[in-house]
């Protein structure tokens, strides 16, 4: 497994754990994006403008055996042809049975967060209230997205702006966090310092104070993973 770092709108977006390119992944890849768009691999081919017999499993490795990869010239016909991201190929690459490691999340914004009935006890989301959107497996089956509204967290975060965030991930000095107080109070801040009687928490924005928060009057907190900045 390795990291991948791949621009994205303007932003960089990091995946952990994306399994090692193989060849046979990286083709197994392309015949899925095929599908995907109702494509066989040579059509798929042809309408991205490449000889039909490009993607052919023919092709895939020389009369001496040795293997043939696609090129950067094909794969970026390919992705322009169908609409695709780099972020969404990589996805593909690995298990070809489970068709990509893509899966829908919740989503509302960071605002109604704040209202009763989008969380548990142990700050998961709950209810029929939530929108979705996709995202990249992150191993964190509780992850859900938040959408940013105001200004009150730039140049960090900016309205409109989505983060993701995990519930299940280990929290430290320094990481980007949304806490939720007792009274509902919703909060996108970086962790200074956590102890057991205190949260000390710094703001994106330096127009708006840094906030020091008794532990007891703290519902939960989770760690931000990632965000369309």
């Amino acid at each position: 497994m390795s990291t991948v770092f791949i621009p994205n709108d303007n932003c960089l977006v990091i995946y952990d754990n994306v399994p090692m390119l193989k060849h046979a992944d990286i083709w197994a890849a392309i015949d899925r994006l095929a599908r995907e768009h109702g494509l066989s691999a040579s059509g798929l081919s042809r309408k991205a403008g490449l000889d039909p017999t490009t993607f052919n499993k023919s092709k895939r490795i020389t009369r001496d055996g040795k293997l043939r990869w696609p090129s950067t010239e094909s794969l970026s016909k390919v992705l322009n042809t169908t609409g695709a991201t780099l972020g969404e190929f990589v996805t593909y690459v690995g298990d070809a049975k489970s068709g990509g490691f893509y899966k829908n999340i919740p989503l509302v914004g960071l605002a109604q967060a704040g209202s009763n009935g989008f969380f548990d006890d142990a700050g998961y989301p709950i209810g029929g209230s939530w929108d979705e959107i996709p995202f990249p497996e992150i191993g964190d089956n509780h992850a859900y997205a938040l959408e940013i509204s105001g200004d009150s967290m730039e140049p960090v975060y900016r309205d409109g702006d989505t983060i993701i965030v995990s519930p299940e991930s280990d929290i430290r000095r320094g990481d980007r966090v949304v806490v939720r107080t007792n009274d509902g109070e919703i909060l996108a801040k970086q962790l200074r310092r956590k102890t057991t009687h205190k949260l000390e928490l710094v703001s994106m924005n330096i127009l708006h104070e840094d906030r020091v928060l008794n532990t007891e009057d703290v519902d939960w907190i989770a760690r931000i993973v990632w965000s369309s900045q």
